[in-house]
Protein backbone atom coordinates (compact mmCIF):
# COMPACT_ATOMS: atom_id res chain seq x y z
CA UNK A 1 0.00 0.00 0.00
CA UNK A 2 0.95 3.63 -0.35
CA UNK A 3 -0.74 6.98 0.10
CA UNK A 4 -2.12 7.33 -3.46
CA UNK A 5 -3.73 3.89 -3.33
CA UNK A 6 -5.12 4.41 0.19
CA UNK A 7 -6.73 7.65 -0.96
CA UNK A 8 -7.97 6.19 -4.23
CA UNK A 9 -10.06 3.49 -2.54
CA UNK A 10 -11.32 5.75 0.26
CA UNK A 11 -9.62 4.14 3.26
CA UNK A 12 -10.57 6.06 6.41
CA UNK A 13 -8.28 4.46 9.00
CA UNK A 14 -5.04 2.56 8.46
CA UNK A 15 -3.41 0.83 11.42
CA UNK A 16 0.37 1.08 11.14
CA UNK A 17 1.82 -1.75 13.23
CA UNK A 18 5.29 -1.11 14.64
CA UNK A 19 6.92 -4.55 14.64
CA UNK A 20 9.92 -4.85 16.96
CA UNK A 21 10.09 -8.42 18.23
CA UNK A 22 13.08 -9.56 20.28
CA UNK A 23 12.97 -12.93 18.52
CA UNK A 24 13.59 -11.18 15.18
CA UNK A 25 15.90 -8.42 16.38
CA UNK A 26 17.89 -9.98 19.25
CA UNK A 27 20.62 -7.33 19.37
CA UNK A 28 18.72 -4.10 18.74
CA UNK A 29 17.68 -1.48 21.26
CA UNK A 30 13.96 -2.05 20.64
CA UNK A 31 12.90 0.95 22.73
CA UNK A 32 14.87 3.23 20.38
CA UNK A 33 14.03 1.25 17.25
CA UNK A 34 10.28 1.51 17.89
CA UNK A 35 10.64 5.22 18.55
CA UNK A 36 12.39 5.64 15.19
CA UNK A 37 9.60 3.72 13.44
CA UNK A 38 6.95 5.89 15.08
CA UNK A 39 8.87 9.03 14.06
CA UNK A 40 8.81 7.74 10.48
CA UNK A 41 5.01 7.38 10.62
CA UNK A 42 4.79 10.95 11.93
CA UNK A 43 6.91 12.08 8.99
CA UNK A 44 4.51 10.38 6.58
CA UNK A 45 1.63 12.30 8.16
CA UNK A 46 3.54 15.58 7.82
CA UNK A 47 4.55 14.88 4.21
CA UNK A 48 0.95 14.08 3.30
CA UNK A 49 0.12 17.80 3.60
CA UNK A 50 -3.17 17.18 5.36
CA UNK A 51 -4.24 14.18 3.29
CA UNK A 52 -3.53 11.84 6.23
CA UNK A 53 -3.90 12.71 9.91
CA UNK A 54 -2.78 11.02 13.10
CA UNK A 55 -5.35 9.47 15.44
CA UNK A 56 -4.91 10.35 19.10
CA UNK A 57 -8.55 10.28 20.23
CA UNK A 58 -11.97 9.44 18.87
CA UNK A 59 -12.55 13.10 18.07
CA UNK A 60 -9.81 12.88 15.44
CA UNK A 61 -11.87 10.34 13.49
CA UNK A 62 -14.91 12.52 12.91
CA UNK A 63 -13.92 13.90 9.54
CA UNK A 64 -13.61 12.12 6.17
CA UNK A 65 -9.80 12.31 6.04
CA UNK A 66 -7.54 9.25 5.89
CA UNK A 67 -6.25 8.60 9.41
CA UNK A 68 -3.10 6.86 10.65
CA UNK A 69 -3.51 4.79 13.80
CA UNK A 70 -0.23 3.72 15.40
CA UNK A 71 0.07 0.34 17.12
CA UNK A 72 2.77 -1.78 18.72
CA UNK A 73 2.71 -5.33 17.37
CA UNK A 74 4.27 -6.89 20.44
CA UNK A 75 5.25 -5.00 23.58
CA UNK A 76 8.94 -5.95 23.44
CA UNK A 77 9.98 -2.26 23.07
CA UNK A 78 8.65 -1.66 26.58
CA UNK A 79 11.67 -3.51 27.95
CA UNK A 80 9.66 -5.82 30.24
CA UNK A 81 8.15 -2.85 32.11
CA UNK A 82 4.47 -2.08 31.61
CA UNK A 83 4.86 1.55 32.67
CA UNK A 84 6.97 2.26 29.59
CA UNK A 85 3.72 2.24 27.62
CA UNK A 86 3.27 5.81 28.91
CA UNK A 87 6.25 6.88 26.74
CA UNK A 88 4.85 5.28 23.60
CA UNK A 89 1.38 6.63 24.36
CA UNK A 90 2.85 10.14 24.29
CA UNK A 91 4.35 9.29 20.88
CA UNK A 92 0.86 8.41 19.59
CA UNK A 93 0.48 4.65 20.13
CA UNK A 94 -3.21 3.78 20.47
CA UNK A 95 -3.28 0.02 19.80
CA UNK A 96 -1.25 -2.68 21.51
CA UNK A 97 -0.71 -6.40 20.91
CA UNK A 98 1.03 -7.48 24.15
CA UNK A 99 3.11 -10.16 22.42
CA UNK A 100 3.89 -11.17 18.84
CA UNK A 101 6.11 -14.03 20.06
CA UNK A 102 6.40 -15.18 23.68
CA UNK A 103 7.78 -12.32 25.78
CA UNK A 104 7.78 -10.98 29.32
CA UNK A 105 4.12 -9.98 29.07
CA UNK A 106 2.32 -12.91 27.45
CA UNK A 107 2.44 -16.25 25.74
CA UNK A 108 1.43 -16.49 22.09
CA UNK A 109 -0.32 -18.80 19.65
CA UNK A 110 2.93 -19.89 17.97
CA UNK A 111 4.85 -20.01 21.25
CA UNK A 112 4.57 -22.16 24.36
CA UNK A 113 0.93 -21.17 24.90
CA UNK A 114 1.35 -19.53 28.31
CA UNK A 115 -0.93 -16.83 29.65
CA UNK A 116 -0.36 -13.29 30.85
CA UNK A 117 2.45 -12.68 33.31
CA UNK A 118 1.99 -10.38 36.31
CA UNK A 119 3.61 -7.63 34.21
CA UNK A 120 1.28 -8.52 31.34
CA UNK A 121 -1.75 -8.02 33.56
CA UNK A 122 -0.34 -4.64 34.62
CA UNK A 123 0.02 -3.80 30.95
CA UNK A 124 -3.63 -4.61 30.19
CA UNK A 125 -4.71 -2.47 33.13
CA UNK A 126 -2.57 0.42 31.91
CA UNK A 127 -4.03 0.11 28.41
CA UNK A 128 -7.48 0.45 29.89
CA UNK A 129 -6.44 3.46 31.98
CA UNK A 130 -4.83 5.22 29.01
CA UNK A 131 -7.56 4.14 26.58
CA UNK A 132 -5.18 2.24 24.34
CA UNK A 133 -6.96 -0.53 22.41
CA UNK A 134 -6.02 -4.03 23.54
CA UNK A 135 -5.42 -6.29 20.55
CA UNK A 136 -5.40 -10.07 21.12
CA UNK A 137 -4.17 -11.22 17.70
CA UNK A 138 -1.10 -13.44 18.25
CA UNK A 139 -1.97 -14.13 21.90
CA UNK A 140 -2.29 -17.70 23.15
CA UNK A 141 -5.72 -19.12 23.92
CA UNK A 142 -4.91 -18.87 27.63
CA UNK A 143 -3.94 -15.21 27.34
CA UNK A 144 -7.06 -14.48 25.26
CA UNK A 145 -9.31 -15.70 28.05
CA UNK A 146 -7.36 -13.78 30.67
CA UNK A 147 -7.74 -10.57 28.66
CA UNK A 148 -11.43 -11.35 28.27
CA UNK A 149 -11.79 -11.64 32.05
CA UNK A 150 -9.87 -8.42 32.70
CA UNK A 151 -11.17 -6.12 29.96
CA UNK A 152 -13.74 -3.52 30.89
CA UNK A 153 -13.92 -2.05 27.39
CA UNK A 154 -14.18 -3.68 23.95
CA UNK A 155 -10.99 -5.22 22.62
CA UNK A 156 -10.08 -6.35 19.13
CA UNK A 157 -8.37 -9.20 17.31
CA UNK A 158 -7.06 -6.99 14.52
CA UNK A 159 -5.97 -9.72 12.10
CA UNK A 160 -7.36 -13.14 13.04
CA UNK A 161 -9.80 -15.42 11.19
CA UNK A 162 -12.12 -18.32 12.10
CA UNK A 163 -10.40 -21.46 13.35
CA UNK A 164 -13.46 -23.58 12.59
CA UNK A 165 -12.83 -22.92 8.88
CA UNK A 166 -9.01 -22.91 8.90
CA UNK A 167 -7.21 -24.52 11.86
CA UNK A 168 -4.32 -22.10 12.25
CA UNK A 169 -3.70 -21.41 15.97
CA UNK A 170 -3.66 -17.71 15.03
CA UNK A 171 -7.36 -17.91 14.26
CA UNK A 172 -10.18 -17.64 16.81
CA UNK A 173 -12.36 -20.52 17.98
CA UNK A 174 -16.14 -20.12 17.88
CA UNK A 175 -16.14 -19.78 21.67
CA UNK A 176 -13.62 -16.96 21.43
CA UNK A 177 -15.60 -15.20 18.68
CA UNK A 178 -18.72 -15.31 20.87
CA UNK A 179 -16.78 -13.96 23.84
CA UNK A 180 -15.21 -11.18 21.76
CA UNK A 181 -18.64 -10.24 20.41
CA UNK A 182 -20.11 -10.33 23.90
CA UNK A 183 -17.57 -7.71 24.97
CA UNK A 184 -18.45 -5.49 22.02
CA UNK A 185 -15.19 -6.31 20.25
CA UNK A 186 -14.34 -6.95 16.61
CA UNK A 187 -12.14 -9.41 14.74
CA UNK A 188 -10.44 -8.28 11.51
CA UNK A 189 -10.34 -10.87 8.73
CA UNK A 190 -6.73 -11.48 7.70
CA UNK A 191 -5.94 -11.86 3.98
CA UNK A 192 -3.08 -14.32 4.57
CA UNK A 193 -3.91 -17.43 2.49
CA UNK A 194 -2.78 -19.77 5.29
CA UNK A 195 -5.32 -18.18 7.65
CA UNK A 196 -8.13 -18.42 5.09
CA UNK A 197 -7.91 -21.80 3.33
CA UNK A 198 -7.24 -25.09 5.19
CA UNK A 199 -5.83 -26.69 2.04
CA UNK A 200 -3.37 -23.86 1.59
CA UNK A 201 -2.44 -24.05 5.30
CA UNK A 202 -1.63 -27.77 5.01
CA UNK A 203 0.61 -27.18 1.98
CA UNK A 204 2.22 -24.17 3.70
CA UNK A 205 2.98 -26.19 6.84
CA UNK A 206 4.45 -29.05 4.81
CA UNK A 207 6.81 -26.67 3.00
CA UNK A 208 7.83 -25.07 6.30
CA UNK A 209 8.47 -28.46 7.92
CA UNK A 210 10.63 -29.58 5.00
CA UNK A 211 12.63 -26.32 5.04
CA UNK A 212 13.16 -26.56 8.81
CA UNK A 213 14.53 -30.08 8.45
CA UNK A 214 16.79 -29.01 5.59
CA UNK A 215 18.28 -26.04 7.50
CA UNK A 216 18.76 -27.98 10.73
CA UNK A 217 19.55 -24.88 12.80
CA UNK A 218 17.76 -22.62 15.27
CA UNK A 219 17.79 -18.90 16.03
CA UNK A 220 16.97 -15.71 14.11
CA UNK A 221 19.44 -16.34 11.27
CA UNK A 222 18.10 -19.87 10.80
CA UNK A 223 14.53 -18.54 10.76
CA UNK A 224 15.37 -16.33 7.80
CA UNK A 225 17.01 -19.24 5.96
CA UNK A 226 13.95 -21.41 6.60
CA UNK A 227 11.56 -18.75 5.29
CA UNK A 228 13.65 -18.22 2.16
CA UNK A 229 13.84 -21.94 1.46
CA UNK A 230 10.15 -22.52 2.21
CA UNK A 231 9.27 -19.47 0.11
CA UNK A 232 10.40 -21.26 -3.01
CA UNK A 233 7.72 -23.89 -2.34
CA UNK A 234 5.08 -21.40 -1.15
CA UNK A 235 5.15 -19.66 -4.54
CA UNK A 236 3.93 -22.88 -6.16
CA UNK A 237 0.88 -23.35 -3.88
CA UNK A 238 -2.38 -22.30 -5.62
CA UNK A 239 -3.80 -19.21 -3.96
CA UNK A 240 -7.30 -19.32 -2.44
CA UNK A 241 -9.99 -17.23 -4.09
CA UNK A 242 -11.37 -14.08 -2.52
CA UNK A 243 -14.56 -16.02 -1.73
CA UNK A 244 -12.69 -17.38 1.29
CA UNK A 245 -12.86 -13.91 2.83
CA UNK A 246 -16.65 -14.06 2.47
CA UNK A 247 -16.74 -17.51 4.07
CA UNK A 248 -14.89 -16.30 7.15
CA UNK A 249 -17.05 -13.19 7.42
CA UNK A 250 -20.24 -15.25 7.14
CA UNK A 251 -19.02 -17.72 9.74
CA UNK A 252 -18.12 -14.94 12.17
CA UNK A 253 -21.56 -13.37 11.69
CA UNK A 254 -23.29 -16.72 12.25
CA UNK A 255 -21.30 -17.26 15.47
CA UNK A 256 -21.01 -13.77 16.94
CA UNK A 257 -23.40 -11.54 15.02
CA UNK A 258 -22.95 -8.90 12.36
CA UNK A 259 -21.31 -6.40 14.73
CA UNK A 260 -18.23 -8.51 15.57
CA UNK A 261 -16.33 -8.71 12.28
CA UNK A 262 -14.29 -6.26 10.20
CA UNK A 263 -11.24 -6.23 7.94
CA UNK A 264 -7.65 -6.75 9.09
CA UNK A 265 -5.65 -7.39 5.94
CA UNK A 266 -2.19 -7.65 7.58
CA UNK A 267 -0.79 -6.04 4.43
CA UNK A 268 2.61 -5.37 6.01
CA UNK A 269 2.99 -8.92 7.28
CA UNK A 270 1.82 -11.31 4.56
CA UNK A 271 3.72 -12.74 1.62
CA UNK A 272 0.73 -13.54 -0.58
CA UNK A 273 -2.88 -12.40 -1.02
CA UNK A 274 -5.98 -14.21 -2.32
CA UNK A 275 -6.05 -14.76 -6.08
CA UNK A 276 -6.83 -11.57 -7.96
CA UNK A 277 -5.75 -9.19 -5.15
CA UNK A 278 -2.60 -7.09 -5.50
CA UNK A 279 -2.75 -4.62 -2.61
CA UNK A 280 -5.00 -2.18 -0.81
CA UNK A 281 -6.33 -1.07 -4.21
CA UNK A 282 -8.10 -4.45 -4.37
CA UNK A 283 -10.25 -3.81 -1.29
CA UNK A 284 -13.35 -2.96 -3.36
CA UNK A 285 -13.23 -6.61 -4.52
CA UNK A 286 -13.85 -7.64 -0.92
CA UNK A 287 -17.05 -5.58 -0.79
CA UNK A 288 -18.17 -7.24 -4.03
CA UNK A 289 -17.33 -10.69 -2.64
CA UNK A 290 -19.32 -10.01 0.53
CA UNK A 291 -22.37 -8.97 -1.47
CA UNK A 292 -21.97 -12.09 -3.61
CA UNK A 293 -21.81 -14.17 -0.42
CA UNK A 294 -25.27 -12.90 0.56
CA UNK A 295 -24.57 -9.97 2.88
CA UNK A 296 -26.79 -6.91 2.66
CA UNK A 297 -25.30 -3.53 1.81
CA UNK A 298 -25.77 -2.49 5.44
CA UNK A 299 -23.87 -5.56 6.63
CA UNK A 300 -21.07 -4.89 4.14
CA UNK A 301 -20.76 -1.37 5.52
CA UNK A 302 -20.44 -2.78 9.02
CA UNK A 303 -17.72 -5.20 7.98
CA UNK A 304 -15.81 -2.67 5.89
CA UNK A 305 -15.75 0.12 8.47
CA UNK A 306 -18.66 0.66 10.85
CA UNK A 307 -17.80 -2.12 13.31
CA UNK A 308 -14.18 -1.11 13.78
CA UNK A 309 -15.15 2.58 13.84
CA UNK A 310 -17.57 1.86 16.70
CA UNK A 311 -14.83 0.24 18.78
CA UNK A 312 -12.35 3.01 18.01
CA UNK A 313 -14.94 5.60 19.01
CA UNK A 314 -15.71 3.89 22.32
CA UNK A 315 -12.19 2.98 23.40
CA UNK A 316 -10.44 6.17 22.27
CA UNK A 317 -13.25 8.44 23.45
CA UNK A 318 -11.38 10.20 26.24
CA UNK A 319 -7.75 9.51 25.48
CA UNK A 320 -5.20 11.85 27.05
CA UNK A 321 -3.50 14.23 24.62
Amino acid sequence: MDLPRLLAVGVRVQLFAVFASRSYYPYRDLYAYAGQAIALIHSWVERSAGRMRLVRSAADLRDPTLHALIGLEGADPLGERAENLEHFYRLGVRNLIPAWDDNAFSGTSFGAGGGLSAEGRKLIELCEALRVMVDVSHLSDTAFWEVCQMARRPFIASHSNCRDLCPSPRNLTDEQIRALAGRGGVMGINLAPDFLDPGYLAAWDAALLAATAAVGETGPAARQKIRMLAGEQWRTIPLPGIEWVGRHVLHAIQVGGEDCVGLGGDLDGISFMPAGMTGVESYPLIAEALLAAGLTEAQVEKVCWRNMARVFDEVLAEGRN
